[in-house]
């Protein structure tokens, strides 16, 4: 009796252990992996996709039409390690017939706490306190040295009040904010309804606002949405935080807006390009706290994405419903 053939199953990371094991016990499945947690060279992508019936990248992994290319007309199934999929070609990937799996959900309450967590280590001013401590600026108590913004009484705006908006807002509320805005393709009434948030346009949001958290989807209508514009319409303030995709940003005109006072503060969990060189000029700034892109970054979180990713890449590729399949 002949043997079925293993389906060739390409991972471009060393993935947390849940979905190392996952993957380790399909036994329909041949799996190669790029053994590294650095970035997987594009050559090294080209050579291991190629013949490929499925493959689990990350966000930081482009497949563009060479890589789908290069993988050949098995590609039956690609599972991503993250909600976004701006780094899929998936034009390409729907003209090709191919699934696609991504991790939603499980990330919300890891992305919300770091995001308020951002939020409040940038208003505070806490990098900055912590080097005066170490560099001997401490000397005494003095009325308003080291003074920050608080969120009693504030008004946040919130630009993209999906499932890590609403996760933010509600993480957000006990601290006293007075009042929640938020804005978006079109109004969410029901969701809104927990913070009684009012949607409105991005000019009011921006002018009204003390503070602002970017938590919307990279698309080709948010791409650039926080430029020049858009911070000179802030409160001088205000301060402004990122936790969606470094695109979203204009960052030249972010670091104008900092540097010239025109806002008060910025912290920032994506950018563009990741990692930030370390010559960028947004790092010279005292009211700029850059994270490396870690809103997910619990053991918890990131094991159970990369079983999710795993359970994803293996349905797909047995014709079966995707635990989170992303709809072409």
């Amino acid at each position: 009796m002949r043997l079925a053939r293993l389906m060739k199953v390409f991972v471009t990371r060393r993935i947390p252990p849940e979905g190392r094991a996952a993957l380790a016990q399909a036994a329909d499945c041949e799996v190669e992996l790029w053994d590294s947690d650095e970035c997987i060279p594009s050559k090294e992508l080209e050579r291991g996709v190629a013949g490929a019936h499925g493959l689990l990248c990350l966000l930081s992994d482009r497949v563009d039409k060479k890589i789908l290319d290069a993988a050949g007309p098995n590609l039956r199934v690609i599972s991503t390690l993250s909600v976004g999929v701006d780094h899929l070609a998936l034009d390409e990937v729907k003209k090709r017939g191919i699934r696609v799996g991504y991790t939603p959900d499980v990330l919300t309450d890891a992305t919300a706490e770091l995001a308020v967590s951002l939020l409040l280590t940038t208003c505070r001013r806490l990098p900055e306190a912590i080097e005066e401590v170490k560099n001997g600026g401490w000397t005494s108590w003095k009325p308003l040295w080291m003074c920050g913004y608080g969120l009693t009484q504030s008004t946040v705006g919130i630009v993209g009040l999906g499932r890590i908006g609403q996760a933010i807002a509600r993480r957000l509320k006990p601290f006293g904010v007075q009042k929640f805005l938020y804005t978006g393709r079109q109004p969410k009434p029901q969701e809104a309804a927990e913070f009684q948030a009012e949607f409105v346009s991005a000019s009011q949001l921006t002018a009204e606002s003390d503070f602002i958290v970017v938590a919307c989807s990279l698309t080709p209508e948010t791409k650039g949405l926080c430029n020049r514009d858009f911070f000179q319409k802030m409160k001088k303030t205000a301060v402004f935080v990122n936790i969606s995709r470094g695109d979203v940003v204009n960052q030249n005109d972010l670091y104008q807006a900092l540097a010239s006072g025109q806002i008060a503060a910025a912290g920032l969990d994506v950018t563009t390009p990741e990692p930030l060189p370390t010559e960028h000029p947004l790092l010279t700034l005292k009211n700029c706290v850059i994270l490396p892109h870690i809103g997910s970054a619990t053991y918890k979180t990131r094991n159970t994405m990369s079983l999710l990713a795993a359970n994803n890449l293996l349905a797909g590729l047995r014709g079966e419903p995707m635990p989170s399949e992303f709809k072409l």
